[in-house]
């Protein structure tokens, strides 16, 4: 495994005590980074935190990321314990379940838009001045290929994972002259915990889409993510890298 320069660096990692964001908090720590983990399961975080630690300096923020005083209480708790805030990765994320667009209730696709789109416009809204501030930053948006093509029985996680892309294309011109970085990773499906909540039709739908007949592995999207959360990535932004297993056609 090679490991990038996040020494001294801290990066925030939502979603982060279980699934990719676990992975990407132990890549970024084996890098030289402190992390920050906020995430909607208390007990989780607490087991997430205590394996992590081992690794480096890692501090916990339960956080309901459609709340906009939870995500500022976590800033400030992230501030107080880390001094600054270099790197934000919007990782967390649910599926709603599967269903024909005409026969998902009302509720349950405004809960996916505001966790998958509403979340990261809020952290972002909330993480970027003091990115300004500090004259650097980078932020990687976990969106996902059904946000660029659709899948069927997900019409409401495809349609948040299309804004959340809109959302890294607009941010990342409007930063792009203030060293802040942001971009997009568009994954297939990753064997996660997140799979719990798919049927297994969908599921068997989704690998029967990926050329290499398997799913992602959640350090595999770390490496990316890492990558593009640290100095390398220094002319990306607005852009969207494919982890599609070659799936992704554009």
């Amino acid at each position: 495994m090679n490991n990038l320069d996040l020494n001294e660096r801290v990066m925030v990692v939502t979603g982060g005590a279980r699934g990719i964001g676990y992975a990407v908090a132990a890549r970024a720590l084996r890098s030289g980074a402190s992390v920050a983990l906020w995430d909607i399961d208390a007990e989780r975080l607490e087991r997430s935190q205590k394996e992590l630690s081992e690794l480096g300096t890692v501090s916990t923020a339960t956080v309901e990321l459609t709340d906009e005083s939870s995500i500022a209480a976590a800033v400030q708790h992230t501030l107080a314990a880390h001094g600054a805030i270099h790197v934000l990765i919007n990782c967390a994320g649910i599926t709603g379940g599967n269903g024909m667009t005409w026969e998902l209730p009302p509720d349950v696709w405004r809960r996916v838009i505001d966790v998958n789109l509403i979340g990261p416009y809020l952290t972002c809204r909330a993480v970027v001045p003091h990115m300004i501030e500090q004259g650097y930053g980078r932020i990687v948006n976990i969106a996902s290929v059904a946000g660029k093509e659709g899948n069927p029985s997900a019409s409401h996680y495809s349609a948040s994972k299309a804004g959340l892309i809109g959302l890294t294309k607009s941010l990342g011109k409007e930063l792009a002259t203030k060293n802040i970085l942001v971009n997009a990773v568009t994954p297939a499906a990753a064997k996660t915990e997140i799979f719990d909540s798919m049927a297994p039709a969908h599921i068997e739908y989704m690998l029967s889409k990926i050329p290499m007949n398997r799913f992602l592995m959640p350090d595999e999207a770390a490496a990316l993510i890492v990558w593009l959360s640290s100095e390398d990535c220094a002319f990306s932004t607005g852009a969207v890298f494919d982890l599609s297993g070659g799936r992704a056609t554009y």
